[in-house]
């Protein structure tokens, strides 16, 4: 049972989520239809087969973001009764192959749940999920709601209490012929399924910190060292930062305590081509700090 700190605090993010979701869905084109959310049945259906890991219809097909927007709120509602609450937001397609890849031309707007969390070294099945894959991502921890004031990456950071290396292990769920697109991504909660935390880095010189993160260099290795995927902090939005500030321009207010994905640096990858382990490096961070995941057959 939920304490009451704990439980205010699942209160305010569902607040704070729905009232993000009234905000975007208000950018939909003025004289058309109310946006078309799947029904109750339709994301029933999702829900199931993502929580059995079986391949998905998808989602949003038909529609527009807001659609898909609107389909995502209900999603959460559902999702978040077995997966735990929301604890945080994702900027997913923030790197230039991750939309080649999709179609996109800007990132897309999911949530993180409380139990998708793992530590760092974390053994997973190979087959996490319908469809499995990984990337390299960074979480930051916002420190005080004065992030909702920034303009720029060095303000984001001034308002960030920690760093933390992260692998995201995304599911995009969808059966084979499906459509893969911005909108059905969308709908679909931006695949979110388990993630890799690295240990904490205090931001304690915010400036230094925003210097580090676009100079870093981000490196994805297989179990055998083999290099599988390699970025620039300036990857992610020119700077990952940059994802939280874009979060804000679709509505989202950020309190003490939330966790920003700010997205991936470089390409989606298969757990089956890392050998049984992954690792991601982020050079030029204090002390290169590793993160790695375990890939169980």
């Amino acid at each position: 049972m939920l304490g009451a700190a704990a439980a205010d605090r699942e209160a305010a993010m569902k607040r704070r989520w729905t009232l993000g979701m009234v905000g975007l869905l208000a950018l939909a084109p003025a004289g058309g239809a109310a946006a078309a959310c799947a029904t109750d049945a339709e994301v029933a259906a999702f829900a199931a087969s993502f929580l059995a890991r079986t391949p998905a219809a998808a989602l949003g097909a038909g529609g527009d973001l807001a659609d898909a927007r609107c389909t995502q709120e209900k999603l959460v509602a559902t999702l978040s009764q077995t997966m735990g609450p929301v604890v945080g937001f994702k900027a997913g397609l923030t790197s230039t192959p991750a939309q080649e890849r999709f179609g996109a031309t800007e990132p897309v707007l999911g949530v993180l749940y409380r139990d998708m969390m793992l530590e760092d070294g974390a053994e997973v099945p190979a087959a996490f999920g319908a469809a499995p894959l990984f990337e390299a991502d960074l979480i930051l921890v916002v420190g005080d709601a004065g992030v909702n004031d920034a303009t720029t990456p060095a303000e984001v950071m001034a308002h960030v209490a920690e760093v933390r290396p992260f692998i995201e292990l995304p599911d995009l769920a969808l059966a084979p012929g499906e459509p893969m697109t911005a909108a059905t991504i969308t709908a679909m909660g931006v695949g979110a399924r388990l993630g890799v935390l690295g240990a904490a880095l205090p931001v304690e010189d915010p400036q230094a910190m925003a210097d580090a993160l676009e100079a870093m260099t981000v490196t994805v290795r297989a179990a055998d060292g083999t290099v599988m995927a390699e970025a620039p902090g300036g990857a992610v939005l020119g700077h990952p930062a940059n994802a939280a500030l874009w979060l804000r321009s679709q509505g989202i207010a950020f309190a003490p305590g939330d966790l920003i994905s700010v997205g991936s640096f470089g390409p989606l990858l298969p757990p089956a081509e890392a050998g049984g382990r992954a690792s991601v490096t982020y050079a030029a961070l204090p002390g290169d700090p590793v993160v790695s995941v375990v890939f169980a057959e």
